[in-house]
């Protein structure tokens, strides 16, 4: 399939679908559209389908077909997905995809062989969560074939870098952009995705449409409150297409939604400053958790404010970063020193 390429077709416009030189590929779209019936949401089966796009590929190079694939066959596949630099993350999550799709098809599962070298299980305790501790566990099934993933601290913007962007930043629709991430940990699609009623000004609430289709609901500050407002009395035009929040604010596209492009191009700008590298949309985000997790804000309701549908990927912001360990470091070399002075 190595002419393969991955677009809507007008038949299935509401999802993606695999087309290659041969036609639409019937055994993966089939699949698709189960998911799209469950009521996943568009970007989730976009996901799917680039996944099995690279599987669909590099079963072709080896002349590989679903029925007959096996847990060292899929070792194969790690290899061909390192060879092409794929992330950790990334091949672990296309593995997952070529499991389901087996199982959706074979209605068994893709069983374990010889020659699969399968994780270690993970020692938690006597049954108690790894993380809390608080509550007990169930017994773990068999283990899955996986790609070991390093575990990656999370580096906020210092004040001085945060202070710095704002600085740069000169109209209230950016201002406002900015300040929902760094303030509310909105991601970008999700700043995107606001609408005019979603910012609640009476109740002092935002309601977000967040990823998986999960809808939270979050405290509007009140200096975000403000510049919103400002944005929407002074620059947002009264005539707009749709209800969108953040809308194109010159040139022919004017009252458009914002695209992520437009978002980006944002951010990319003030990044060419020495001082602004790391500025990037997603670090604002990573900043509003750290934040958070340092002023002492409970693991679950930093969980429902990031909207993490696993507690896992919201204790990235409690592990302490490089800085956090420097201060602390240095703070208690400062009271060795005075100890130990002759």
């Amino acid at each position: 399939m190595s002419g393969g390429v991955l677009r809507v077709s007008a038949e299935h416009a509401a999802h993606h679908v695999l087309v290659c030189e041969d036609g639409p590929l019937a055994e993966a779209n089939e699949f698709l559209s189960a998911l799209h019936v469950r009521g996943l949401s568009p970007r989730t089966i976009r996901a799917y389908a680039y996944d099995l796009l690279l599987l669909y590929r590099w079963m072709r190079s080896t002349n590989t077909v679903l029925r007959d694939l096996t847990p060292p066959d899929l070792l194969g596949f790690i290899a061909a997905q390192r060879e092409a630099k794929a992330e950790p993350k990334s091949i672990n999550r296309r593995l997952t995809s070529a499991r389901l799709l087996y199982r959706f098809w074979m209605d068994r599962e893709l069983g374990f062989g010889a020659r699969v070298n399968l994780p270690g299980p993970h020692y938690k305790g006597p049954g108690r969560d790894h993380y809390l501790g608080i509550h007990q566990l169930r017994r773990r099934g068999a283990r899955k074939l996986r790609v070991a993933e390093p575990r990656k601290l999370v580096e906020p913007l210092t004040p001085e870098q945060v202070r710095a962007f704002l600085r740069s930043v000169t109209r209230y629709r950016d201002l406002s952009i900015v300040h929902l991430m760094l303030l509310c940990g909105l991601r970008s699609r999700e700043v995107l995705e606001l609408r005019v009623g979603d910012i609640v000004f009476g109740d002092s609430r935002i309601r977000v449409r967040g990823k998986g289709e999960r809808d939270r609901a979050l405290p509007l500050p009140e200096v975000l409150a403000k510049i919103i407002q400002q944005y929407q009395l002074l620059e947002r035009p009264r005539q707009c297409a749709e209800g969108r929040l953040f809308v194109v604010l010159q040139g022919k596209q004017r009252g458009r939604p914002m695209t992520v492009a437009g978002l980006r191009s944002l951010f990319r700008h003030r990044r060419r400053r020495a001082t602004l590298t790391m500025a990037n949309p997603h670090r604002f985000r990573h900043t509003f958790g750290a934040d958070m997790a340092r002023a002492g804000v409970r693991l679950p309701i930093l969980q429902q404010m990031m909207g993490h549908a696993d507690l896992a990927t919201t204790m990235q912001y409690v592990r302490l970063s490089m800085a956090d360990v420097a201060d602390e470091f240095h703070r208690a070399l400062t009271k060795l020193a005075g100890r130990y002075r002759r």
